[in-house]
Order: structure tokens, then C-alpha cells, then sequence
């Protein structure tokens, strides 16, 4: 049973390995041979003007993605001894997630362009 699944498990992840080197188109342009995937010429000045709504955008996409993971424990923490103040802490964590980013739409904050 085993070596039945190892066997599997091998010729899968050969033939997957082997159409992936077969797969891709092999016609690179300037932007896939540049080193920079941020849309900035590498070459080019580094005093260009950044956009400060993609600055703020990514901001509070790490603001939120970090309170999220504030989280992540409570599964475990729920079955503790007393679980309703694991509750009432992502209940408060999760209501000031939603008041942030009701207030962020609401000023446009989260408008990409003006």
C-alpha cells in the first residue's frame, strides 16, 4: 500500500515537473528580463515621482493583513477553560477592522484613481 502511493506520488510529480519545463511560452520580453516587476525602470532616475494613493493602498493592505493574523490563535484559544473573553477580543479586533475600513471608503482612501 505504501509503495503503491510513493510510486504515485513520484510519476505525478515527474510528469508535473517535466510538463512544466514544456509548458511555458519561451518568448521573453523587456519586462519579464527586467529585474524590477514594480513598473519603474531600473535604469532610469531614482527621483521619479511615486504615487502616494499606491503607497497608502499598500499600507493599509499590511495594516489589515497583520490584524488578521491577530487571529489566527483563536481557534485554539476558544477551547480553553473560558472561551468568551477569547470571543469578546476578536469580536473587538473584528469590529475595529470594520470601523477602519468603513471609514477609509468613506473618506476614499480606497479609491484607486481620483
Amino acid at each position: 500500500m505504501t509503495t503503491t502511493i510513493l510510486i504515485i506520488a513520484l510519476t505525478l510529480s515527474s510528469i508535473l515537473a517535466v510538463l512544466s519545463f514544456w509548458l511555458p511560452q519561451i518568448t521573453p520580453d523587456s519586462e519579464k528580463l527586467s529585474p524590477y516587476e514594480c513598473g519603474f525602470d531600473p535604469l532610469g532616475s531614482a527621483r521619479l515621482p511615486f504615487s502616494m494613493r499606491f503607497f497608502l493602498i499598500a499600507i493599509l493592505f499590511l495594516l489589515f493583513d497583520l490584524e488578521i493574523a491577530l487571529l489566527l490563535p483563536s481557534p485554539w484559544a476558544a477551547q480553553l477553560i473560558s472561551p468568551s473573553m477569547v470571543i469578546a477580543w476578536a469580536t473587538l479586533i473584528l469590529t475595529l477592522l470594520t470601523l477602519g475600513l468603513i471609514y477609509e471608503w468613506a473618506q476614499g482612501g480606497l479609491e484607486w484613481a481620483e
